[in-house]
């Protein structure tokens, strides 16, 4: 029903958490998906209740229903940076909607 709607590929990225074997821990980005996407700007409305939520919410990710998605994700397309804020799924599972906030990595 959405698939025709998801016209390109996100990279989801996970901050995991792993022991270095010495006692310690190490932290690092790690890909755990794939998956066809839409990307879109929020509209207005939506925009204006991120506003008032103190959030910056400034992309809308559409993927398909039981994607491995998560609030503090990164969805990654191309050179484009999206961190997930939050993570819908409506009442007939058809879809998981993401409200992201397009970031930059330093080089």
């Amino acid at each position: 029903m959405i698939g025709r709607m998801l016209n390109s590929r996100v990279l989801v990225w996970r901050l995991t958490t792993t022991p270095d074997g010495a006692g310690g821990e190490v932290t690092a980005w790690v890909q755990v998906g794939a998956y066809p996407a839409m990307v879109s700007q929020p509209s207005a409305s939506e925009r204006m209740l991120a506003d008032q939520g103190q959030s910056r919410h400034s992309h809308t990710a559409h993927l398909p229903a039981g994607a491995d998605v998560q609030r503090g994700d990164e969805l990654r397309r191309g050179t484009q940076v999206f961190r997930v804020l939050s993570v819908f799924e409506p009442s007939r599972p058809i879809y998981v909607r993401a409200d992201c906030e397009a970031t930059q990595h330093q080089p």
